[in-house]
């Protein structure tokens, strides 16, 4: 059984092995690690794909981490079998190789590159916001859709009552003709989105925007 723990460490020479040492001892058998954000505080967060048996909890790799100095969790979920961690490169040679439907690519893969439950791009017509792509998980479209048409930048967007729990992000861009779009992506239950996350996803919402030529 796949989990996706979210981990906040020091970020000093030995923490990341005392971090796998713990999570193995307490039965995890780690898949990969990604570095998600380098803070100047001097820490380090960290997501680690992990594959536990049938019997282990996931509450005891957070005891596990917590007996660890300086080691706090953010978050931890179960992730889909057979998932793994998606590089950006992957996602950019995606959408690159299909330049009319870069946006559509880049929706599909945002979810396994962000580790989102779902994507979508918007846009205008006739006056009204219409959907251009969607992941298969995306819900449908509430009020507060007209609003996220005006940002200017890529930001955390406030939570809406419509899809309780759910922490939401956004990226404005236009393509080569000049019209615009927003990619929205959002969390069920988290973990909050990171200011390096939101920072990526505006590069490649602006990158993709580039290459699409239609």
């Amino acid at each position: 059984m796949a989990f996706l723990l979210r981990v906040e460490l020091p970020d000093v020479p030995g923490s990341l092995g005392a971090l796998a040492t713990a999570l193995g001892g307490a039965g995890a058998d780690i898949e990969a690690i990604e570095i998600v954000e380098r803070q100047s505080s001097g820490r380090v967060v960290d997501d680690v794909l992990l594959e536990l048996p049938p019997r282990l909890m996931p509450d005891a790799l957070i005891t596990a981490c917590h007996k660890l100095d300086g080691v706090r969790v953010h978050w931890i979920s179960r992730y889909n079998a057979g998932a793994n961690l998606s590089m950006d490169l992957e996602a950019v040679e995606r959408f690159t190789a299909d330049p009319e439907n870069a946006i559509a690519e880049l929706v599909n893969v945002i979810p396994a590159t962000f580790r989102t439950d779902w994507a979508m791009a918007l846009h205008k017509v006739d006056g009204q916001v219409a959907v251009m792509s969607k992941s298969s998980t995306a819900p449908k479209l509430v009020p507060d859709a007209e609003a996220w048409l005006s940002i200017r930048s890529a930001k955390i967007l406030p939570e809406i009552d419509a899809w309780d729990s759910t922490v939401l992000a956004a990226s404005p861009a236009k393509d080569r003709k000049g019209h615009r779009f927003v990619l929205v992506v959002g969390r069920h239950g988290g973990p909050e989105f990171l200011a390096s996350e939101v920072a990526r996803l505006g590069h490649m919402v602006s990158l993709a925007a580039s290459v699409q030529t239609v």
